[in-house]
């Protein structure tokens, strides 16, 4: 397997559950903000044009954060990475899913990329409301969506319940995002950032991805 990844990007999750699984895998680095991702041998690999991207032993590509989690979950069954209880798993996907596609692609979307999310008159041009109130409004956003997570999370140590599971790596990027923004996490949130990052192999990751 190889995984296309760049610095400080929601690909260091699959990282780490590629390393948490630890069958053998390569990695390959995307200058993402330099554009790397818009490059035409990228592209060959992921037309999508962003990271992460699992290429199997078998030379296809997977793309989207929790269709890889998920297959590698399935994949490697010993691991339990989902939790058995339909329950369990259905609340651990829904803290997943609320990460990735609202707190990242919405929230921390309009702090890190707010040019992004400029309104646009299809006329003039952008509406010029400026990148200051998109930040502000992400900020604000930030915020109500750790709320939203710290209550998913409650008291357990992971997100499927007792055990480490793909929805903690999801969990985990966006928790790890938000010294970076100086945004304080709620209690159990930042527990949880800290739990994982005694796991040993998160360490690993962040060690080789430079986070460390």
């Amino acid at each position: 397997m190889k995984l296309y990844w760049g610095p400080h990007s929601c690909a260091i999750g699959t990282h780490v559950l590629l390393e948490e699984i630890g069958k053998p895998y390569e990695t390959e680095k995307v200058d993402v903000m330099g554009g790397g991702t818009r490059k035409p041998e990228f592209l060959a690999v992921n037309p999508k044009g962003k990271v992460p991207v699992l290429v199997r032993d078998d030379g296809s590509a997977l793309t989207e954060y929790g269709a890889i989690a998920l297959w590698l979950a399935r994949a490697n069954p010993d691991k339990h990475l989902v939790p058995a209880d339909p329950e369990a798993e259905a609340r651990a996907l829904e803290i997943l899913d609320y990460a990735v596609g609202t707190l990242h692609a919405q929230a921390f979307g309009r702090i890190f990329m707010p040019q992004k999310f400029e309104p646009k008159d299809v006329v003039h041009g952008t509406l010029g409301l400026g990148k200051s109130a998109i930040v502000k409004e992400g900020e604000s956003m930030v915020h109500q969506g750790f709320e939203i997570l710290s209550k998913a999370l409650g008291g357990k140590p992971y997100a499927g319940g007792d055990t480490f599971g793909i929805a903690d790596t999801a969990l985990f990027y966006v928790e790890n995002w938000a010294p970076q923004v100086k945004i304080d996490l709620p209690s159990n949130l930042a527990a949880h950032l800290e739990r994982m990052k005694a796991r040993p192999a998160v360490k690993r990751v962040m060690a080789a991805e430079g986070e460390a």
